[in-house]
Order: structure tokens, then C-alpha cells, then sequence
């Protein structure tokens, strides 16, 4: 985000904070309205010392706090539970902070069609922050909700809570021993980024061990590579790479595209999407494995576009038509930036809602997680894995 968009978008949220103080609370400390009647009510309500704060500086305090805080800022008085509700200030915080968020799910994927909505007007955001008035503002875009849900610092208190019958399930799944998880893994980012992903995984000891490789194979595929997680749980990774070595190395050497022969393409539908079939042993492999990861190539300009999206659908609908089967992507980049901050911008990655948005993820009946990783250090890589493992029934410890 620019800095003029950026600066435009304070002015915007100051204005209808400030508004709304002098409209509510002229005198920065009682709401002059129906719940304060009596003069002494009034006269017990002394304006704290970060009320009388001018608003400009009241809006710089609230952009340095978390979340969290934010909210326990609005438990302390009456003037700071309307002043956080105001909802230009959480759509300021969704535009600003979304690019960074490091993972994202089909659980905290916000809604990103309500940030394209005009912004409202002075008057609706503060009839929005009267008392009483939450019905109506439910109805409403609610960008707060939008944001706790989806940040990743405080995403977990949103999710719903397991049933008590899925905690028993989990427990007794645990106590049975069932064959390490195999999962699919393919996508661009596996061949068009300058450090190579499966390369670091196979020597990276310190991240996931490699712990051997098993006898099941599958005709012209293989048998995957098996891994350790934790020194605990073992998983397989079945390699689908779209062509020969050769013609990989010249691809991307050329910066040109692959004649994919993973997937045969069909046509189009309706809509001029195209259809793509995947070849027999791909499809045999679809219906044995557990899940699939597709590694994205998130480098600034990349990205397959239509076909992307179409050959992640292909590969879910050869699994028999199981929605639960869960999709692992990662969001992947060959390095991070020389003296780049530990948060992505929008010139060197592309973000992971954006990520998820350009793969369609939100259409699908599957679980799904965009994770940010890089190749280099394998930064990411594991919080992508223990998701994986969780969905396929394995019991992480400590998640």
C-alpha cells in the first residue's frame, strides 16, 4: 500500500473519530444521552487523561497496540468501548495489516469483498456506535470481527470450539496405530524458484529428518520420501513434478512455461475456464493420499493464473469426491531480502489472503492454509506441516 493511499486512509479514520467525540462526548468524559440524566451522574464522570488526548494522538495510540489490547482498551470506559467499535478504524487496520499476516485458513480467510464496498459516511458510522444499536451494526459490514478473526495473533480465540464427542474420537483415534500420512505435493514454486524446496527438504536434518523411504510404490510415481516431524509423527511426500529434469532447468532458466504432463487439458467450461484431467497415475495417487500440498511460486509477477486454479480442482475432484481431504499451500519464496524486516511487503511476496484469493481457495469444500514460506531457510514450512498433520487426525503436541 502506498504511502499517499496509506495517509489518505488515517485522515479518513481521524475525521470520523473525531466526529463522532464531538458529536457523543463533547466533553471527552459522559455521554450526554438518555443513560446519563442526573446532574450528579454527570458530575461523577471525570475525563481520564487519555480521553482529554487529542484525537489525532488517540488514533496513533490505538495504531501501536495489538489487537488484544485494543479490546481491553475498550473495557475501560464508556468513551473508549464506542471509540474502538468505530468501524473505518478496523477497515484501516484490515488494509494495513492483511499483507503481513503470515498464514491464513478456511476458518480466518476474511471477506475480502466488504473492503471493495464505498466507504460509509459520517452520520451511519456513528449511528453505528450508539448504545443499543449492536443489531444493527451486525447487519452491517462488520470489519472488526473480520480482523480478530483473521489475524494471526488472536485468530485462535475465534475458532469454534470441538464438541465434546470429537475430543473423545481424537483421544481414541490416538490410542490406535494407523500408517504414517501420505500427502501429494506439486505446483510451480517446486520448479520455478531459484532455490529449490524439495532440494532443502531432503537436506535439512535440522527442520524435517528424512526417515527413509518406503515399499509402497505407485506406478510412475514412486514411493515418496518419508519425513519426521517433532522426532515424532512420520509423514510421505509424493513429488509430482509437471516434466522431465532437463526440461525443467530450461524453463526456468528461459523464464517459459512447461508443457505440464501431469494434466491434459479438456477444453473449457461455460464460463471459458479450462478443464484439466490429470494423467492416469496422478489420479492413482489422488486417491491414496491423504491430502495435497501445492507449493505456489509467490515471487512479485508470478502466478499461472486460470490454470492454477483449475489444476488444484482437478487434483481434489480425482480424489473420489472427499471434501475432507485437506489442502496445504505454500506461499513460497526462493529468499527473503537482504536487511528485509521479519514482516513481508507487497514488493517482495505476494500475501497469503491475496494468495488464497488467486487460487480460489474460498470456493472449495476442503479445508485449506496458505502458509508463507522460503526455500532458502524453510522458514514457515513447519507450521504449514503440524496444520497437515492435525487435519489427517495426528495428534500434534502442543497445537
Amino acid at each position: 500500500m502506498s504511502g499517499k493511499t496509506q495517509q489518505l486512509s488515517e485522515s479518513v479514520v481521524i475525521r470520523s473519530l473525531r466526529t463522532f467525540r464531538d458529536r457523543y462526548f463533547p466533553n471527552s468524559g459522559f455521554v450526554g444521552k438518555s443513560d446519563l440524566t442526573s446532574v450528579e451522574a454527570r458530575d461523577e464522570l471525570q475525563p481520564g487523561f487519555l480521553d482529554s488526548l487529542p484525537v489525532d494522538v488517540q488514533f496513533l495510540i490505538m495504531a501501536y497496540l495489538s489487537p488484544a489490547d485494543i479490546c481491553r482498551l475498550g473495557a475501560t470506559s464508556q468513551y473508549w468501548r464506542a471509540m474502538v467499535r468505530d468501524r473505518l478504524l478496523w477497515r484501516y487496520f484490515l488494509l494495513r495489516d492483511m499483507p503481513y499476516w503470515t498464514s491464513i485458513d478456511h476458518l480466518s480467510m476474511p471477506q475480502l469483498e466488504i473492503l471493495d464496498a464505498p466507504l460509509i459516511n459520517a452520520d451511519e458510522s456513528l449511528d453505528d456506535r450508539e448504545e443499543g444499536d449492536d443489531k444493527g451494526m451486525e447487519s452491517r459490514f462488520d470489519y472488526m470481527s473480520e480482523y480478530l478473526k483473521g489475524c494471526p495473533s488472536c485468530r485462535q480465540q475465534w475458532l469454534p470450539s470441538r464438541p465434546a464427542y470429537a475430543v473423545v474420537t481424537s483421544f481414541l483415534q490416538s490410542l490406535v496405530a494407523s500408517a504414517e500420512p501420505r500427502y501429494a505435493m506439486f505446483g510451480p514454486g517446486m520448479e520455478q524458484l531459484d532455490v529449490s524446496l524439495v532440494r532443502r527438504l531432503m537436506h535439512a536434518p535440522d527442520v524435517l529428518p528424512v526417515s527413509g523411504t518406503p515399499h509402497r510404490q505407485i506406478n510412475g510415481i514412486g514411493s515418496g520420501i518419508s519425513y519426521l516431524f517433532n522426532n515424532q509423527h512420520k509423514f510421505n511426500i509424493l513429488t509430482l513434478y509437471s516434466t522431465n529434469r532437463a526440461e525443467r532447468e530450461r524453463a526456468r532458466l528461459e523464464q517459459q512455461s512447461v508443457n505440464n504432463k501431469l494434466f491434459s487439458l479438456e477444453g473449457t467450461d461455460d464460463s471459458g475456464q479450462p478443464i484439466y484431467i490429470p494423467a492416469p497415475q496422478v489420479q492413482q495417487v489422488c486417491q491414496v493420499v491423504d491430502g495435497f500440498i501445492y507449493v505456489a511460486n509467490a515471487e512479485p509477477g508470478k502466478g499461472g493464473g486460470e490454470s492454477e486454479v483449475a489444476q488444484i480442482r482437478a487434483l481434489l475432484s480425482a480424489a473420489g469426491g472427499s471434501a475432507s481431504r485437506p489442502l496445504l499451500v505454500l506461499s513460497c519464496i526462493s529468499r527473503e531480502e537482504p536487511g528485509a524486516i521479519s514482516r513481508s511487503t507487497d514488493t517482495c511476496r505476494t500475501s497469503c489472503v491475496y494468495m488464497a484469493k488467486r487460487l480460489g481457495l474460498p470456493q472449495l469444500a476442503n479445508p485449506w492454509m496458505v502458509q508463507d514460506t522460503v526455500a532458502e531457510s524453510l522458514s514457515g514450512l513447519l507450521d504449514g506441516i503440524s496444520w497437515l498433520l492435525r487435519c489427517s487426525g495426528v495428534k500434534v503436541v502442543g497445537s
